[in-house]
């Protein structure tokens, strides 16, 4: 057969040719920035590590290392509950699975909104098709557990949503236990988001009757984004058992998913190198212990919060209702904030972030931010960024409150 050499010179013209060589280092910044914003956070050297080992998903060491997980799971989420079961993805897609099982057309779903993430339970339930009563709580509260009764009086509610610590507008909502204590009168489940609070603050599943709790690595735990974990309660499994609405999503079915987490079978191919990761940051928690663990972060949040007022600025939200784990600055008037970000990245190595519409920064104490070299470090980047931008702050009395406080001759304030 005769070819066209003028056919086969136009089809090669067509082909797409390969890029220039993209080496990731060339984008990689020479000295990596620390990364103190509201998540992902630094990992220790041992989560790294375990993150860079890929095994059979399938394999008996995968098997034991589930098992492994799941034991000390159970200690960090406070619950003697079988019920422990992993999704491949964000925080997020843990919020969903736990929303996809237990809500289906007809169920009604009461969403406490402190803020974006909290606002996101709303919007996953009307996806799969529940009926959704939104209690909007304002920006820097806490919710009122006196409304929320009122509204679970007044409505047929199965599902509760609520986040324990909303890092988008660094709110605590200090009173969860008792929500939960009223979701389980009113004979609703309740579902708490606990990303950026578990293992930094207390949360005790099973003693303060939280029917699922869920979370994903990158905050909290000081794991890599990307493998989440979700805790459901006796009470709430059986209803995803008794289930008999259709399932919308196939990856995020917790019966399927049992079959890996609970049955070492196959569900689709676990994220591997993700979940060694997750152990390992699991392991150091259960080392730490959990009282030494809330201990250390509640004394270097309440440092970083005097030094940040002892240098001059305004901390978001008032006690009780203020987060430790994610702390919001009021950023003063006529100070730019992209400017500040920008110059704390750039000139100090350190990475803060924003907000989502508001005027403030925020600074992440979660696992390993919690650390007093990273602290003093942060502060100094913050304070000499918001000088340079035209904030007139006294960086030299923030870093005295800082070293005073961390160096415990007087508590933090």
């Amino acid at each position: 057969m005769l070819v066209d050499p003028l056919s086969e010179q136009s089809e090669q013209e067509d082909s797409i040719a390969p890029p220039a060589d993209l080496p990731l280092e060339a984008i990689l910044p020479d000295e990596p920035l620390l990364l103190m914003g509201a998540g992902p956070v630094p990992v220790p050297h041992k989560v790294a590590q375990a993150n860079s080992v890929v095994i059979n998903h399938l394999g008996e060491t995968m098997g034991r290392v589930i098992d492994r997980l799941k034991v000390m799971a159970r200690y960090v989420f406070q619950t003697r509950s079988p019920y422990i079961l992993g999704v491949a993805g964000p925080a997020s897609a843990a919020m969903e699975m736990a929303i996809s099982n237990l809500v289906w057309p007809g169920r009604r779903a009461l969403c406490i909104c402190n803020g974006l993430f909290s606002s996101r339970f709303a919007e996953m339930v009307r996806r799969v098709g529940g009926d959704v009563v939104v209690m909007n709580v304002p920006i820097g509260e806490a919710a009122d557990p006196a409304e929320v009764e009122r509204i679970l009086a007044r409505e047929r509610i199965d599902v509760v949503t609520v986040v324990q610590g909303e890092t988008s507008c660094t709110v605590w909502n200090h009173t969860l236990q008792e929500i939960c204590a009223l979701a389980t009168r009113y004979g609703a489940l309740s579902v708490v988001d606990a990303v950026c609070t578990l293992s930094t603050m207390p949360l005790e599943m099973d003693r303060w009757g939280v029917d699922v709790v869920v979370t994903g690595g990158q905050k909290g735990l000081s794991s890599i984004p990307g493998v989440s974990l979700l805790g459901f309660s006796p009470a709430a499994w059986s209803q995803i058992e008794a289930r008999r609405a259709p399932m919308p999503h196939w990856t995020y079915d917790a019966r399927l998913a049992q079959e890996f987490w609970d049955k070492k079978g196959y569900h689709y191919t676990a994220p591997v190198a993700g979940i060694l990761a997750l152990h390992e940051a699991l392991r150091l928690i259960c080392q730490e212990t959990l009282p030494a663990r809330f201990a250390r972060h509640r004394t270097c949040s309440l440092a970083l919060q005097q030094a940040v007022t002892a240098m001059g600025l305004e901390l978001f939200v008032a006690p009780p209702a203020r987060l430790d784990s994610v702390v919001g600055i009021r950023v003063p008037d006529g100070v730019d904030v992209t400017h500040v970000l920008d110059l704390m990245s750039r000139a100090h190595r350190v990475e803060i972030a924003g907000a989502f519409g508001l005027e403030i920064v925020r600074i992440g104490q979660m696992g390993e931010q919690a650390r007093a070299h990273h602290i003093f470090r942060t502060v100094h980047a913050l304070g000499a960024s918001m000088n340079a931008a035209g904030a007139g702050l006294n960086v030299p009395a923030g870093m005295a409150a800082l070293e005073t406080a961390l160096s415990g001759d007087t508590a933090p304030a």
